[in-house]
C-alpha cells in the first residue's frame, strides 16, 4: 500500500513532532515516523521529562526531610516511598505522550508506528511488527534523535551499569552511585540519587564540571554541589570498571599525580556524552554525508547533500537539546512551506535542573577571551535579593557579560533557584539586541529573583543598588 507525502518526518521526538505539527499547519500533507511506540522521544520518555519529575520529587523530599523545620514547618517520620515517586513520574509521561497523539489527530499528521528506512530519495520503507510499508514523498526529515555512548571496554548493562536511561527507573535507593561524566545528565541524575540517600562521588576527566559553561560559575556550582554531599574526583581518567556479583569498582588514574585509584560502589552511571542515531536509515546509500561524529552534514537551511532531504535535532552539528531541535523543526517546516523560517544559535539557553539551577546564553567569558573580544561585566549575588533571601535560596549569583564599546549583551550565566525560568528574560534580550543598560532601565517587579538581572545589569557600569 502506497501513500503520498508532501513531507516525512523520521522520528517521533521533539524535532519530529514539532516539524510535523508545524508543516502541518502550513497546509503540508505530513507523515510522521516513530520507531519507539509512543511520541516525544528520548526527552518525553526516558530523558528530560522523567528525569525532571524525579528531581523535583526528589527535592521536595529532601527539603521536607532537611529544611521544613528551620522554617516552622514541623514535620515526623518523613518516609521515601521510590514505589510511587516512579509511578507518579510514568503518570506524567503518559500523559505527556498522548498529548502529542492529540496534537497529531487535531493537525491531521499521520502518525506512522515501526521504524523507516530511505529506499530512495522520495521512498521510505516503514517496518511494523513484520509488516512492510512504503510510503512515496515529496521532502523526508530526518529527526532520529542520539543515544547514550560509554568508554571503551565499559559495557552498559542497565542493571549494575547504567545509562541516564537506567538512571530513572532504580528500584531501590543506592547506597554509593558512581557517576562516570560531570556534564548536565549526571549531575542531574547525581542530585537525584544523593537528595534521596545514595553516596555520590563524580568521576570527571577535565578539572572543571559542565565542560562548555562559565567556569566562574562552574566552580561555584562545585562547591555548593559539594556542600550538598555530592563528592568530585576531578582530572581523572577512568580506565575500568568491574562488573561482577561481588563487586562493582570504577578504577581510575588521577592525573595530577598519575596515582591509580578504586572506588566501590553499588551501582556505575556512564554520561559521557551521546551520540547520533543515524544507524539502520540507508543514508550513506542514498548519498546522504555524515562527519566524523557520524553527524549529517546540512547547509543553512538543513538541507543535506540529497536535496529534498532535510535534518534536525541530535543528528545535526550544534547542542543536543530539545529546544533546540523544536527550534530547528519549525524552521525546517516553513521553508518547505516558502517561508523564510531560520535559528538563531547565539541565543539557545541551556539549564541544569539542580537544585540550585544553572542556566546560561551566549557566550562564556572563556569563548570572548579566546575570540579576542574586549568585555565588560556585571554581577550579582542572591545573598542580596530580597525574594532569595525570604525563600532561603541565597545560593548562586548573576553574571551579565556585555561588549565593551557597544555595551551589547553577549552572554549570561547564572545560579538560582529558579535559573531555568529566568533566563528565558536574557535570551529575549539577547534576541533582539539588547544592551545591559536596556535591561538595567527594565523595570523588574518586587520582590522577585528577577530583580538580580537588573542588579547585575546595573553593575556592568558598577552601579548595583543593592549590593
Amino acid at each position: 500500500m502506497e501513500k503520498i507525502f508532501d513531507v516525512l518526518v523520521i522520528g517521533g521526538g521533539p524535532g519530529g513532532y514539532v516539524c510535523a505539527i508545524r508543516a502541518a499547519q502550513l497546509g503540508l500533507k505530513v507523515g510522521c515516523i516513530e520507531l519507539r511506540g509512543t511520541l516525544g522521544g528520548t526527552c518525553l520518555n526516558v530523558g528530560c521529562i522523567p528525569s525532571k519529575s524525579l528531581l523535583n520529587s526528589s527535592e521536595l523530599f529532601s527539603k521536607a526531610k532537611n529544611n521544613f523545620a528551620n522554617i516552622g514547618i514541623e514535620t515526623s517520620d518523613i518516609k521515601l516511598n521510590l514505589k510511587k515517586m516512579m509511578i507518579n513520574k510514568l503518570k506524567s509521561v503518559q500523559v505527556l505522550t498522548k498529548g502529542v497523539e492529540f496534537l497529531f489527530k487535531k493537525n491531521k499528521v499521520t502518525y506512522i508506528k515501526g521504524k523507516g528506512v530511505l529506499l530512495s530519495k522520495n521512498n521510505v520503507v516503514v517496518y511494523n511488527e513484520g509488516k512492510k510499508t512504503s510510503y512515496n514523498t515529496k521532502n523526508i526529515v530526518v529527526a532520529t534523535g542520539s543515544s547514550s555512548v560509554s568508554l571503551p571496554g565499559i559495557n552498559i548493562d542497565e542493571k549494575n551499569i547504567i545509562s541516564s536511561t537506567g538512571a530513572i527507573s532504580l528500584e531501590k535507593v543506592p547506597n554509593s552511585l558512581v557517576v562516570i561524566g560531570g556534564g548536565y545528565i549526571g549531575l542531574e541524575m547525581g542530585s537525584v540519587w544523593s537528595r534521596l540517600g545514595s553516596k555520590v562521588t563524580v568521576v570527571e576527566f577535565l578539572d572543571h564540571i559542565t565542560p562548555g559553561m562559565d567556569k566562574e560559575i562552574s566552580k561555584e556550582f562545585e562547591k555548593i554541589l559539594t556542600k550538598q554531599g555530592i563528592k568530585f574526583k576531578l582530572n581523572c581518567k577512568v580506565t575500568k570498571v568491574n562488573n561482577s556479583e561481588n563487586e562493582i569498582s570504577v578504577e581510575y588514574i588521577d592525573n595530577k599525580n598519575n596515582k591509580k585509584e578504586t572506588l566501590e560502589c553499588d551501582k556505575v552511571l556512564v554520561s559521557v556524552g551521546r551520540k547520533p542515531y543515524t544507524d539502520g536509515l540507508n543514508l550513506s546509500k542514498i548519498g546522504v554525508k555524515r562527519d566524523d561524529k557520524g553527524r549529517i552534514i546540512v547547509n543553512k537551511k538543513f538541507q543535506t547533500s540529497v536535496d529534498n532531504i532535510y535534518a534536525i535535532g541530535d543528528v545535526i552539528k550544534g547542542p543536543m537539546l530539545a529546544h533546540k531541535a523544536e527550534e530547528e523543526g519549525i524552521a525546517v517546516a516553513e521553508l518547505l512551506a516558502g517561508q523564510s523560517g531560520h535559528v538563531n544559535y547565539d541565543v539557545i539557553p541551556g539549564v541544569i535542573y539542580t537544585s540550585p539551577e544553572v542556566a546560561y546564553v551566549g557566550k562564556s567569558e572563556e569563548q570572548l577571551k579566546s575570540d579576542g573580544v574586549s568585555y565588560k561585566i556585571g554581577k550579582f549575588p542572591f545573598l542580596a535579593n530580597s525574594r532569595a533571601k525570604v525563600n532561603s535560596e541565597t545560593e548562586g549569583f548573576v553574571k551579565i557579560i556585555a561588549d565593551e564599546k557597544t555595551d551589547k549583551v553577549l552572554g549570561v550565566s547564572m545560579i538560582s533557584a529558579v535559573a531555568g525560568t529566568m533566563i528565558a528574560e536574557l535570551a529575549l534580550a539577547m534576541e533582539f539586541g539588547a544592551s545591559s543598560e536596556d535591561i538595567a532601565r527594565t523595570c523588574h517587579a518586587h520582590p522577585t529573583h528577577t530583580e538580580a538581572i537588573k542588579e547585575a545589569a546595573l553593575a556592568v557600569d558598577k552601579r548595583p543598588i543593592h549590593f
